[in-house]
């Protein structure tokens, strides 16, 4: 009997690729876009492991561990995050998480860190950079202001000049 894999995230790309390699490796696996759908497959489907995003469109990945697990006490939830910090990683484990891995994160990754040791989940927690987290700030408050330049500079206090040539480049790696 195949494993049932849940993986729950707002890129529907990147879920619909993560199913494909892991189901090469077994498991039957569905995604979920949003937490609403991944409450609706946890109560239909006897998953065994979840893989979830942090960054939901509507609601924090961490809001979504503990009702998963009020639905299925023995499922293996693995949080996944492009934005990964030591303190979402402590409390995605205190949580209820069995490990906490940061994008990209390949399907030999993801296994590798389902089947560590409880008293070895090893936190793959690297910081980001300050022009990565600058990057991210700018995202998040122009996102906050619908797209609207001019109320996101003035909400970050720079010239419109400048947020529009800081938007143009390309995000900053890690």
């Amino acid at each position: 009997m195949t494993e049932k894999l849940l993986i729950v995230d707002d890129d529907q790309t990147f879920a619909a690729v993560l199913a494909r390699s892991m189901e090469r490796h077994g498991f039957q696996a569905a995604t979920a876009c949003s937490a609403e759908q991944a409450l609706t497959a946890c109560r239909e489907t006897a998953f065994v492991k979840a893989v979830v995003d942090l960054k939901l469109e509507q609601q924090s990945g961490l809001q979504l561990i503990p009702q998963l697990l009020k639905l299925r006490p023995e499922l293996q939830i693995l949080m996944l995050t492009g934005y990964s910090s030591i303190a979402t990683a402590v409390e995605a484990i205190k949580l209820g998480a069995v490990n906490y891995l940061c994008k990209p994160a390949g399907s030999e990754e993801i296994l590798a860190a389902f089947n560590a040791d409880g008293g070895d989940v090893a936190l793959a927690v690297t910081p980001p950079s300050v022009d990565r987290l600058e990057w991210e700030h700018i995202q998040r408050v122009l996102a906050a202001n619908d797209g609207n330049i001019s109320a996101t500079a003035r909400t970050l206090g720079m010239h419109r000049r400048t947020l529009q040539r800081k938007l143009q480049k390309r995000p900053v790696k890690k």
